[in-house]
């Protein structure tokens, strides 16, 4: 078979700098076993194994727990990750393979950014730092509150990570996150190539100037981007899953630009920011300059009791009556998928979770006004814009509701400059630290971006 330089560099986009499964590679066998020969690609085993130590080496899991056995007849068990099963099976007989061959090209675009819109000086501050980090190829911890503009203070950075071919990559645990991002950053950026990876979706990164991923898409990377942008570093299941951030960093290149983004730092970020070991830009105030809406408490008498036998207490359908007759578009925010399909049911609304088939059409739809309100879990508390809308949180209570997940809760609302006062409540039947705390937040966060207007 001859193989063109062509073709060299078409497979060069499609496999450098990933660790891919052969089913994944989608290759003829006469073309893969081509490549094998010619030491293009290599074989990388899929699962380390000393004794009875596993480790998989696309995840990096090392829980024991988290690795099954395929019996075989006259010989040992193969070894399999059940951790990232949902990516392709690795396993001691299916290994990941990596390409050896020449690095591909990309074209040089020389002012990628067409966006004109204007930052406020707490953005250009953090703009700026941007810019030092990726010339520097220093690492940079942006902490602003939800509202500040954080994606556009992302822009000039990128331009110039772009204008030195360096490659960029955005992740985010979510891939609602992605969904919104994607379409934003292409429109700003038009004439670059990007992809939008996450599982489901059918993009490709062919050595792209722009990945926008979730985190758990760079299991399949290593040494491939020059700018890691981490977004909601703090959120689940990033901040819980030690895997991702290992991950994050076999994706980047050695001496790359770590930016991490959060509105609501774990422990280990405010002990960085409070003893000054990473460099940090706090923005307090939203773009638009209004204060952040200050969650509402409602106390409901036996609220728990009441939803258990499908009784929607008066004090919610109040608050549903009220925005339907002001005609207010809201979001109610229920703790498990059990509560929200209850809620969905006696509402006559239509609900999201994680898992739902039709999820990404139904916020599109909410997102495009063909209906008032919509009910979910947790899976829109960050990284979802939608503008002139309220808030409600049902068992507000509820452990699955920490400080974090009520402030990025509380952030949904009063993020349009044409509508920045909108309505966050929390209906509770007892008072947590969750909720004080995210309250108390709020209060302090626009006092500082209030001294920092005087």
């Amino acid at each position: 078979m001859k193989t063109t330089p062509p073709l060299i560099e078409d497979l060069a986009r499609r496999f450098s700098t990933k660790l891919l499964l052969k089913q994944e590679l989608n290759l003829s066998e006469h073309r893969f076993q081509y490549l094998i020969a010619h030491q293009l690609i290599e074989r990388v085993p899929g699962i380390s194994s000393t004794l009875n130590f596993h480790q998989c080496n696309r995840c990096l899991n090392k829980n024991q727990i988290l690795f099954g056995k395929i019996p075989q007849p006259n010989s040992k068990p193969i070894i399999y990750c059940k951790k990232c099963i949902q990516m392709g099976r690795v396993s001691t007989k299916e290994p990941l393979y990596r390409w050896t061959g020449p690095m591909p090209m990309r074209h040089n675009v020389a002012n990628p950014l067409k966006w004109r819109g204007i930052l406020t000086p707490l953005q250009e501050k953090a703009s700026l730092k941007m810019v030092e980090a990726v010339n520097n190829q220093s690492n940079l911890l942006i902490y602003a509150v939800c509202g500040a503009g954080k994606t556009e203070m992302l822009y000039a950075g990128i331009q110039e990570a772009i204008k030195q071919d360096k490659r960029v990559c955005i992740a985010t645990p979510r891939a609602d996150v992605v969904r919104e991002l994607a379409p934003r950053l292409r429109r700003d950026f038009p004439t670059i190539h990007s992809a939008a990876l996450y599982g489901g979706s059918t993009e490709r990164d062919l050595n792209n100037h722009l990945v926008i991923a979730t985190t758990h898409q760079l299991l399949r990377y290593e040494n491939s981007f020059d700018i890691m942008v981490v977004d909601e570093v703090d959120a689940f299941p990033y901040h819980r899953d030690k895997t991702l951030p290992k991950a994050v960093t076999r994706a980047s290149k050695p001496n790359s630009t770590q930016i991490y983004l959060t509105a609501t730092p774990r422990r280990s970020h405010k002990v960085q920011i409070a003893t000054k070991q990473m460099p940090t830009v706090s923005i307090p105030s939203r773009y638009h300059g209004h204060p952040i809406p200050t969650p509402t408490f409602q106390a409901i008498l036996r609220l728990n009791d009441s939803l258990e036998k499908d009784k929607i207490p008066t004090k919610i359908t109040h608050w549903i009556n009220e925005k339907q007759t002001n005609n207010r578009r809201f979001l109610l925010f229920a703790p498990t998928i059990q509560l929200a399909e209850s809620l969905a049911e006696k509402l006559d609304m239509p609900y999201v979770h994680a898992e739902s088939p039709d999820r990404e059409y139904l916020i599109k739809q909410f997102r495009a006004r063909n209906f008032e309100s919509l009910i979910t879990t947790t899976i829109l508390e960050r990284g979802v814009t939608f503008p002139s809308i309220d808030v409600a949180v049902i068992q507000a209570d509820h452990h699955v509701f920490d400080e974090a997940a009520l402030i990025q809760i509380a952030g949904r609302a009063g993020r349009s400059a044409n509508d920045p006062t909108g309505d966050v409540t929390f209906f509770y039947e007892y008072k947590t630290n969750a909720m004080i705390q995210a309250r108390n937040y709020t209060i302090i966060k626009n006092k500082e971006a209030k001294r920092c207007t005087v």
